[in-house]
Protein backbone atom coordinates (compact mmCIF):
# COMPACT_ATOMS: atom_id res chain seq x y z
CA UNK A 1 0.00 0.00 0.00
CA UNK A 2 1.22 3.18 -0.80
CA UNK A 3 1.14 6.81 0.82
CA UNK A 4 -0.66 9.58 -0.76
CA UNK A 5 -1.34 12.87 -1.16
CA UNK A 6 -4.69 13.57 -2.47
CA UNK A 7 -5.29 17.44 -3.43
CA UNK A 8 -9.12 18.25 -4.50
CA UNK A 9 -12.01 16.41 -3.08
CA UNK A 10 -14.48 17.33 -5.47
CA UNK A 11 -17.27 15.26 -6.54
CA UNK A 12 -14.26 13.29 -8.53
CA UNK A 13 -11.63 13.23 -6.03
CA UNK A 14 -13.84 12.93 -3.32
CA UNK A 15 -14.96 9.08 -4.34
CA UNK A 16 -11.70 8.34 -5.47
CA UNK A 17 -9.71 9.04 -2.75
CA UNK A 18 -12.46 7.19 -0.42
CA UNK A 19 -12.23 4.52 -2.60
CA UNK A 20 -8.12 4.82 -2.32
CA UNK A 21 -8.73 4.61 1.84
CA UNK A 22 -11.25 1.85 1.76
CA UNK A 23 -8.64 -0.22 -0.32
CA UNK A 24 -5.88 0.23 2.34
CA UNK A 25 -3.58 3.03 1.29
CA UNK A 26 -2.38 5.62 3.28
CA UNK A 27 -4.27 8.93 1.99
CA UNK A 28 -3.98 12.26 3.29
CA UNK A 29 -6.43 14.72 1.54
CA UNK A 30 -6.31 18.48 0.79
CA UNK A 31 -9.52 20.29 -0.46
CA UNK A 32 -11.10 24.18 -0.67
CA UNK A 33 -14.06 22.59 0.77
CA UNK A 34 -13.48 21.27 4.60
CA UNK A 35 -17.07 19.91 4.33
CA UNK A 36 -15.50 17.42 1.80
CA UNK A 37 -12.84 15.78 4.99
CA UNK A 38 -15.90 13.91 6.67
CA UNK A 39 -16.22 11.62 4.11
CA UNK A 40 -12.31 10.92 3.58
CA UNK A 41 -11.96 10.58 7.10
CA UNK A 42 -15.01 8.23 7.58
CA UNK A 43 -13.23 5.97 5.05
CA UNK A 44 -10.07 5.95 6.81
CA UNK A 45 -7.82 8.70 5.34
CA UNK A 46 -7.35 11.40 6.72
CA UNK A 47 -7.53 15.57 6.49
CA UNK A 48 -4.33 18.04 6.17
CA UNK A 49 -4.67 21.93 6.34
CA UNK A 50 -2.23 22.56 3.12
CA UNK A 51 -0.59 20.88 0.12
CA UNK A 52 2.27 21.02 2.06
CA UNK A 53 0.84 18.74 5.17
CA UNK A 54 -0.72 16.39 2.79
CA UNK A 55 2.18 15.60 0.23
CA UNK A 56 5.60 15.69 2.84
CA UNK A 57 5.56 12.43 3.22
CA UNK A 58 3.84 11.00 0.12
CA UNK A 59 5.29 8.52 -2.24
CA UNK A 60 2.51 9.03 -4.52
CA UNK A 61 0.74 12.68 -4.93
CA UNK A 62 -2.40 12.53 -6.85
CA UNK A 63 -4.14 15.49 -7.99
CA UNK A 64 -7.79 15.95 -9.08
CA UNK A 65 -7.99 19.70 -10.00
CA UNK A 66 -10.42 21.56 -12.30
CA UNK A 67 -8.08 23.40 -14.80
CA UNK A 68 -4.62 24.00 -15.88
CA UNK A 69 -4.23 27.11 -14.04
CA UNK A 70 -5.02 25.44 -10.20
CA UNK A 71 -3.10 22.29 -11.66
CA UNK A 72 0.13 24.36 -11.96
CA UNK A 73 -0.34 26.58 -8.73
CA UNK A 74 -1.05 23.66 -6.71
CA UNK A 75 2.03 21.70 -8.45
CA UNK A 76 4.40 24.44 -9.31
CA UNK A 77 3.70 27.27 -6.58
CA UNK A 78 6.13 28.23 -3.71
CA UNK A 79 3.61 26.00 -1.08
CA UNK A 80 3.49 23.44 -3.83
CA UNK A 81 4.22 19.44 -4.53
CA UNK A 82 7.36 20.03 -6.11
CA UNK A 83 8.31 22.24 -3.08
CA UNK A 84 7.25 19.70 -0.17
CA UNK A 85 7.15 16.43 -1.54
CA UNK A 86 9.67 13.88 -1.21
CA UNK A 87 12.02 13.96 -4.18
CA UNK A 88 11.02 10.68 -6.65
CA UNK A 89 7.49 10.80 -5.66
CA UNK A 90 5.34 10.19 -8.42
CA UNK A 91 2.54 12.95 -9.23
CA UNK A 92 -0.29 11.60 -10.87
CA UNK A 93 -2.55 14.31 -12.25
CA UNK A 94 -6.16 12.92 -12.69
CA UNK A 95 -7.43 16.82 -13.63
CA UNK A 96 -8.23 17.06 -17.53
CA UNK A 97 -6.26 20.27 -18.75
CA UNK A 98 -4.22 21.50 -21.72
CA UNK A 99 -1.96 18.29 -23.14
CA UNK A 100 0.86 21.31 -23.29
CA UNK A 101 0.53 22.06 -19.55
CA UNK A 102 0.72 18.03 -18.91
CA UNK A 103 4.07 18.39 -21.20
CA UNK A 104 5.26 21.06 -18.78
CA UNK A 105 4.30 19.85 -15.75
CA UNK A 106 6.56 16.34 -16.88
CA UNK A 107 9.33 18.03 -18.06
CA UNK A 108 9.09 20.66 -14.81
CA UNK A 109 9.03 17.68 -12.53
CA UNK A 110 12.55 15.95 -14.39
CA UNK A 111 14.19 19.33 -13.48
CA UNK A 112 13.00 18.83 -9.43
CA UNK A 113 13.12 15.08 -9.33
CA UNK A 114 9.51 14.05 -9.31
CA UNK A 115 7.87 11.62 -11.92
CA UNK A 116 4.97 12.43 -13.82
CA UNK A 117 1.89 11.07 -15.42
CA UNK A 118 -1.40 12.95 -16.91
CA UNK A 119 -4.19 10.55 -16.37
CA UNK A 120 -7.79 12.25 -17.39
CA UNK A 121 -10.54 10.37 -16.61
CA UNK A 122 -13.83 9.21 -18.28
CA UNK A 123 -17.04 7.97 -16.34
CA UNK A 124 -18.71 11.27 -14.73
CA UNK A 125 -19.58 11.32 -11.01
CA UNK A 126 -21.42 7.83 -11.32
CA UNK A 127 -17.98 6.50 -12.34
CA UNK A 128 -16.12 7.86 -9.82
CA UNK A 129 -18.67 6.81 -7.14
CA UNK A 130 -18.72 3.29 -8.53
CA UNK A 131 -14.76 2.79 -9.04
CA UNK A 132 -15.09 2.11 -12.60
CA UNK A 133 -13.62 5.26 -14.49
CA UNK A 134 -11.72 5.51 -18.12
CA UNK A 135 -8.90 6.44 -17.35
CA UNK A 136 -5.96 7.67 -20.26
CA UNK A 137 -2.61 7.87 -19.34
CA UNK A 138 0.80 10.12 -20.76
CA UNK A 139 3.96 9.29 -19.34
CA UNK A 140 6.43 6.41 -19.05
CA UNK A 141 5.20 2.93 -19.09
CA UNK A 142 7.49 2.33 -16.13
CA UNK A 143 5.64 4.69 -14.13
CA UNK A 144 2.35 3.74 -15.43
CA UNK A 145 2.95 0.29 -14.30
CA UNK A 146 3.80 2.15 -11.00
CA UNK A 147 0.72 3.83 -11.04
CA UNK A 148 -1.10 0.69 -11.50
CA UNK A 149 -1.97 -0.58 -7.41
CA UNK A 150 -3.75 3.36 -7.84
CA UNK A 151 -5.55 3.19 -11.42
CA UNK A 152 -6.94 -0.91 -10.15
CA UNK A 153 -8.94 1.06 -7.24
CA UNK A 154 -10.61 3.81 -9.05
CA UNK A 155 -11.10 2.53 -12.60
CA UNK A 156 -12.19 0.01 -14.77
CA UNK A 157 -10.38 0.46 -17.87
CA UNK A 158 -6.66 1.92 -17.85
CA UNK A 159 -4.57 2.34 -20.66
CA UNK A 160 -1.38 3.91 -21.78
CA UNK A 161 -1.81 5.94 -24.60
CA UNK A 162 1.61 7.20 -24.93
CA UNK A 163 4.08 9.79 -23.72
CA UNK A 164 3.25 12.68 -21.71
CA UNK A 165 0.48 14.95 -22.64
CA UNK A 166 -0.90 12.14 -24.77
CA UNK A 167 -3.75 11.33 -22.19
CA UNK A 168 -4.95 14.85 -22.58
CA UNK A 169 -5.44 14.67 -25.80
CA UNK A 170 -6.78 11.11 -26.06
CA UNK A 171 -9.54 12.59 -22.92
CA UNK A 172 -10.24 15.96 -25.81
CA UNK A 173 -11.32 13.20 -27.97
CA UNK A 174 -13.41 11.51 -24.89
CA UNK A 175 -15.35 15.17 -24.20
CA UNK A 176 -15.64 15.65 -28.34
CA UNK A 177 -17.79 11.96 -28.12
CA UNK A 178 -19.58 12.77 -25.46
CA UNK A 179 -20.18 16.44 -25.81
CA UNK A 180 -21.75 15.22 -29.41
CA UNK A 181 -23.53 12.05 -28.34
CA UNK A 182 -25.42 14.59 -25.56
CA UNK A 183 -26.22 16.74 -28.11
CA UNK A 184 -27.97 14.01 -30.36
CA UNK A 185 -29.68 12.55 -27.92
CA UNK A 186 -31.34 15.80 -26.57
CA UNK A 187 -32.59 16.04 -30.91
CA UNK A 188 -34.05 12.27 -30.62
CA UNK A 189 -35.51 13.47 -27.48
CA UNK A 190 -36.89 16.67 -29.05
CA UNK A 191 -38.02 14.74 -32.26
CA UNK A 192 -39.85 11.87 -30.76
CA UNK A 193 -42.12 14.11 -28.37
CA UNK A 194 -42.74 16.64 -31.13
CA UNK A 195 -44.14 13.84 -33.40
CA UNK A 196 -46.23 12.20 -29.66
CA UNK A 197 -43.88 9.16 -29.33
CA UNK A 198 -42.82 8.06 -26.15
CA UNK A 199 -39.12 9.90 -25.63
CA UNK A 200 -38.60 7.31 -22.94
CA UNK A 201 -39.82 3.98 -24.45
CA UNK A 202 -38.34 5.10 -27.68
CA UNK A 203 -34.98 5.55 -25.94
CA UNK A 204 -35.31 2.48 -24.17
CA UNK A 205 -35.12 0.89 -27.64
CA UNK A 206 -32.12 2.68 -28.89
CA UNK A 207 -29.94 1.88 -25.79
CA UNK A 208 -29.93 -2.09 -27.27
CA UNK A 209 -29.35 -1.32 -30.28
CA UNK A 210 -26.27 -0.12 -32.58
CA UNK A 211 -27.41 3.61 -30.99
CA UNK A 212 -26.45 2.26 -27.81
CA UNK A 213 -24.02 4.26 -25.40
CA UNK A 214 -23.27 4.82 -22.21
CA UNK A 215 -25.22 8.04 -22.24
CA UNK A 216 -27.99 6.29 -22.89
CA UNK A 217 -27.56 3.80 -20.28
CA UNK A 218 -27.11 6.41 -17.04
CA UNK A 219 -28.68 9.34 -18.48
CA UNK A 220 -31.37 8.72 -20.56
CA UNK A 221 -34.31 8.57 -17.91
CA UNK A 222 -32.85 11.52 -15.94
CA UNK A 223 -32.53 13.58 -19.36
CA UNK A 224 -36.59 12.72 -20.25
CA UNK A 225 -37.50 13.38 -16.45
CA UNK A 226 -35.32 17.02 -16.97
CA UNK A 227 -33.46 16.18 -14.12
CA UNK A 228 -29.77 18.02 -14.76
CA UNK A 229 -28.66 17.69 -11.38
CA UNK A 230 -24.50 17.66 -12.01
CA UNK A 231 -22.31 14.77 -12.45
CA UNK A 232 -20.21 17.29 -14.40
CA UNK A 233 -21.18 20.17 -15.22
CA UNK A 234 -21.61 22.43 -18.55
CA UNK A 235 -19.54 25.14 -17.60
CA UNK A 236 -16.47 22.30 -17.16
CA UNK A 237 -17.52 21.25 -20.13
CA UNK A 238 -16.93 24.32 -22.54
CA UNK A 239 -13.71 24.20 -20.71
CA UNK A 240 -12.86 21.08 -22.62
CA UNK A 241 -14.33 22.21 -25.95
CA UNK A 242 -11.62 25.10 -25.46
CA UNK A 243 -8.85 22.40 -25.06
CA UNK A 244 -10.56 20.61 -28.34
CA UNK A 245 -10.42 23.54 -30.28
CA UNK A 246 -7.28 24.69 -29.34
CA UNK A 247 -5.80 21.31 -30.10
CA UNK A 248 -7.71 21.11 -33.46
CA UNK A 249 -5.74 24.77 -34.66
CA UNK A 250 -2.55 23.08 -33.71
CA UNK A 251 -2.98 20.13 -35.35
CA UNK A 252 -4.37 22.51 -38.48
CA UNK A 253 -7.76 20.47 -38.41
CA UNK A 254 -11.31 21.21 -39.53
CA UNK A 255 -13.65 19.32 -37.11
CA UNK A 256 -16.72 20.52 -38.02
CA UNK A 257 -18.92 18.77 -35.15
CA UNK A 258 -16.38 19.73 -32.93
CA UNK A 259 -17.68 23.06 -33.72
CA UNK A 260 -20.98 22.66 -33.46
CA UNK A 261 -20.52 21.19 -30.25
CA UNK A 262 -18.50 23.25 -29.04
CA UNK A 263 -21.45 26.66 -30.19
CA UNK A 264 -24.21 24.25 -28.55
CA UNK A 265 -22.08 24.14 -24.98
CA UNK A 266 -21.67 27.75 -24.92
CA UNK A 267 -25.37 28.24 -25.82
CA UNK A 268 -25.97 26.67 -22.48
CA UNK A 269 -23.30 28.45 -20.64
CA UNK A 270 -24.85 31.96 -22.08
CA UNK A 271 -28.73 30.67 -21.11
CA UNK A 272 -27.60 30.26 -17.76
CA UNK A 273 -27.04 26.46 -17.36
CA UNK A 274 -23.41 26.16 -16.58
CA UNK A 275 -24.27 24.84 -13.17
CA UNK A 276 -25.91 21.89 -14.74
CA UNK A 277 -25.01 18.53 -15.68
CA UNK A 278 -23.95 18.52 -19.58
CA UNK A 279 -27.22 16.68 -20.17
CA UNK A 280 -28.79 19.75 -19.72
CA UNK A 281 -27.77 20.55 -23.94
CA UNK A 282 -31.72 19.48 -23.91
CA UNK A 283 -32.56 22.43 -22.74
CA UNK A 284 -30.25 24.03 -25.28
CA UNK A 285 -31.81 22.07 -27.93
CA UNK A 286 -35.65 22.86 -26.72
CA UNK A 287 -34.77 26.23 -26.69
CA UNK A 288 -33.90 26.44 -30.53
CA UNK A 289 -37.08 24.60 -31.34
CA UNK A 290 -39.25 27.94 -29.03
CA UNK A 291 -40.77 24.43 -27.03
CA UNK A 292 -41.47 26.02 -23.26
CA UNK A 293 -39.24 24.42 -20.77
CA UNK A 294 -40.50 21.12 -18.95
Amino acid sequence: MSRIGFIGLGIMGSPMASHLARAGHEVIGHTLDPKAYARLEADGGRSADSVEAAVKDAEIVITMLPNHPQVEQVVLGPDGVFAHAPKGALLIDFSTIRPESSIALAEAGAAAGYRVLDAPVSGGQGGAEEGVLSIMVGGTEADFETATTIFEVVGKTYIHVGPHGAGQVVKAANQLVVGGTYALVAEAIVLMEALGVDAGKGLDVLAGGLAGSTILERKRKSMVAREFTPGFRIDLHHKDMGIITDAARQADLSLPTAALTTSLIAAGRAQGLGSLDHSALLKVIEKLNGLDEK
